[in-house]
């Protein structure tokens, strides 16, 4: 995707405006610790093991088991940053079961009259009638923020899609993440963390199809009548595209790009029957950077880090009998702990990008799906927001 900061004119309309300061929208971290004190710290956490990769540029990582949920190390765990195209696995985790994969469906021009200009693009056109399952692979395989649109029309609609899925973020007690558009395209406030975006490939893999399509490398997508055109997978660290190899035992999840947000990925990989995931936010180069970072710290994971003691867990949802959140802890030891709503908190971070400022501007609009649900999340944020002060993207 590339730079825009402005929705068109339909998808303004399709997401209920809600006159609230970022500051005030931004759930809130800083008042729970999800996942375990150690994830609320400054700094790089990790236990029981050493020979972390050192050249990590990265604001927020995490290392994590899959099967377990344990958080093997982490760096920034809950600082909110912009997510781009990783919120997909959010999406995918709120839409993929709801429509059978055979299901066909028309395309016309109001389903693709909201998508923001700029926006990565599979090929849909209106006209040509789609299976579920090739809309699927447009968003897994091509991050096509016209496939999303198509399914979130079909679903109901963009403001009722962006309310479910924070709904289901609230669920996963994905706290870090404020929804505004389902394609992670940037606009201001919407948000996640490198905890947040691992819970929602956690939760992803766990159903088959989400499992299928993201490990998927190429694929045939309609052109019209009985024509097709070939497309592959833009996770470089599964396709050995752009001068990256394969890397060895790699299932998915998802990349991510804006140019306000820069490189998002949460990658998963297996070897020896073990499955970890690894979140990477935001690293100080472009390109490649992102999946090298990755790479290393799945290499340390598989490596060094089997030694390594848990330093937090992926909560479960709590309609699966997942735990609360326990309060935070106050004093030095939370000074990372609060999700980012401003300035930055650290030199070390090179200071706030311009989009991070833009939101952080006292007349920024944020917006919300539904005045009621916009309502309760500001009760609940603004009472948050005395206690934190922290950076996003």
């Amino acid at each position: 995707m590339r730079d825009s900061s402005r929705l068109t004119r339909r998808a303004a309309l399709g997401l209920t405006a809600a006159a609230l300061p970022v500051a005030a929208a931004t759930p809130a971290s800083a008042a729970t610790v999800i996942g375990g004190e150690r994830l609320a710290r400054d700094g790089i956490q990790t236990s029981g093991a050493t020979g972390l990769p050192k050249k990590l540029t990265a604001r927020s990582w995490l290392v994590a088991d899959h099967k377990t949920g344990e958080v093997l190390a982490s760096y920034r765990a809950h600082q909110r940053l912009a997510p781009a195209s990783t919120l997909k696995m959010l999406f995918a985790d709120t839409v993929l079961g709801k429509f059978e994969r055979t299901l066909t469906y028309r395309v016309t021009d109001a389903d693709l009259a909201d998508v923001p200009s700029g926006s990565s693009m599979v090929g849909v056109k209106p006209g040509i009638t789609y299976t579920v399952h090739q809309l699927w692979q447009g968003v897994f395989l091509r991050s096509g923020n016209d496939a999303v649109h198509v399914l979130s029309h079909m679903n109901g609609g963009i403001a009722r899609t962006v309310a479910e899925m924070q709904a289901k973020a609230k669920d996963l007690q994905a706290l870090d993440t404020h929804v505004v558009s389902p394609d992670g395209f940037d606009h201001p406030g919407q948000v996640s963390s490198a905890y947040d975006l691992t819970l929602f490939a956690r939760h992803g893999l766990h159903d088959d199809d989400f499992g299928a399509y993201c490990s998927t490398r190429t694929a045939n997508f309609p052109a019209g009548g009985k024509k097709t055109f070939q497309i592959q997978n833009t996770d470089r660290l599964l396709t050995g595209a752009y001068g990256l190899r394969p890397y060895k035992g790699m299932i998915g999840v998802k990349n991510g790009y804006t140019s306000h947000a820069g490189n998002t990925f949460t990658g998963a990989a297996t070897r020896d029957g073990r499955t970890l995931l690894v979140t990477v936010m935001h690293p100080a180069n472009g390109g490649n950077e992102v999946y090298k970072e990755t790479e290393a710290l799945l290499d340390w994971g598989f490596g060094k880090g089997s030694s390594a003691r848990a330093v937090g867990t992926l909560v479960e949802p709590l309609s699966e009998g997942g735990a609360t959140a326990s309060p935070a802890p106050s004093g030095k030891g939370a000074k990372g702990a609060p999700g980012a709503t401003g300035a930055s908190a650290s030199s070390s971070d090179g200071g706030a990008s311009p989009w991070r400022l833009l939101e952080g501007a006292a007349g920024t609009v944020v917006l919300l799906a539904g005045g009621t649900f916009a309502l309760r999340r500001r009760r609940a944020a603004v009472a948050a927001a005395k206690a934190e002060e922290n950076q996003g993207s």
